[in-house]
């Protein structure tokens, strides 16, 4: 028997925090946190480091690592992220563009997602 295709169940945008309740500043920088943390944790993963390396390469005692690699990412600022994803040898830039006037008049694009 075939199924019928699976129709969209609610409405998303392209920020899951904003999606989920958070103020669109809110929500840019939570964006913004977990792509460098995702970084680093790719990075991590990929040299297979170990605690102890990274203590020795963050300059951060055992409990700060163990959060990191624990995906603890609320105990971590920006700015930290940004030292370890350098001290890793990861390259960042931040691209700052000003929104159309248009955009800031009508709503946010919304797209449907399956669930």
């Amino acid at each position: 028997m075939r199924s019928e295709p699976t129709k969209p169940s609610h409405i998303t945008t392209d920020n899951i925090f904003e999606d989920i309740g958070f103020s669109p500043e809110e929500a840019a920088e939570l964006k913004m946190k977990s792509e460098i943390f995702l970084a680093i944790r790719r990075t991590i993963d990929a040299a297979g480091h170990t605690q102890r390396d990274l203590c020795r390469i963050l300059g951060e005692h055992q409990p700060q690592v163990s959060n990191l690699l624990n995906g603890r990412s609320s105990k971590f600022s920006i700015d930290k992220l940004l030292r370890y994803a350098s001290r890793l040898g990861l390259k960042t830039t931040l691209k700052i563009r000003t929104a159309p006037a248009s955009a800031a008049a009508k709503p946010r694009t919304r797209t449907r997602v399956a669930a």
